[in-house]
């Protein structure tokens, strides 16, 4: 599955603007309560509408089956997150819920799961709400400004508060590695 033609663009644009809007810079991760506020998104931990035992009971069952679903409540989307889950891969989680949200996002697809239904996004939303949600949290300006500085993966994560996974994945689709390289070669050349 690819993303649409110009989506990668329209994506650093929405990150752009919404981090604006709640005063992220490239220095610090993003507050995704305040981007939720911006959108009027609430987000709860699951263990707040369930005993952790519960959750914890699913995890040993199946990991990763939970990571956050969305609801629409009253006209109001609530985010749903396992609070089981590394403080990284929950602001992914959330990111790309918020993703759905932004991105306006409809729930038609229906699955069975041993039997029982449920709706979920086409897989195309699904990629949509990933790759917009990776760049909320590390829009390519900021990768590239931490690229120039040699900053490794690790750091970057550790710095934003996201997986490691999460920052590979944008670092690879960003392609701020060759930018780099390309900008140092040509820099060596004209010595």
């Amino acid at each position: 599955m690819t993303l649409p033609r110009g989506f990668k663009t329209q994506a650093e644009r929405i990150a752009e603007e919404l981090r604006a809007r709640v005063g992220a810079t490239n220095s610090k991760p993003l507050n995704l309560t305040a981007v939720a506020e911006q959108l009027d998104v609430q987000v709860i931990s699951a263990a707040d509408l369930v005993p952790l035992e519960r959750l914890q009971e699913i995890e040993r069952i199946q990991t990763y089956a939970f990571s956050a679903c969305t609801f629409e409540i009253n006209e109001r989307h609530v985010i749903v997150f396992n609070p089981l889950m590394s403080a990284g891969r929950q602001a992914s989680d959330i990111a790309h819920e918020l993703a759905h949200i932004i991105l306006d996002h409809e729930l038609a697809e229906i699955q069975y799961l041993d039997g029982v239904p449920f709706r979920t996004c086409q897989p195309g939303q699904e990629e949509e709400a990933t790759a917009l949600g990776g760049t909320l949290l590390l829009p390519r300006k900021l990768l590239l400004q931490h690229a120039r500085e040699d900053a490794a993966i690790e750091q970057i994560a550790r710095k934003f508060g996201v997986t490691r996974k999460m920052a590979q994945y944008r670092w690879n689709t960003t392609g701020v590695e060759r930018q780099v390289a390309r900008e140092r070669s040509r820099r060596n050349a004209q010595r």
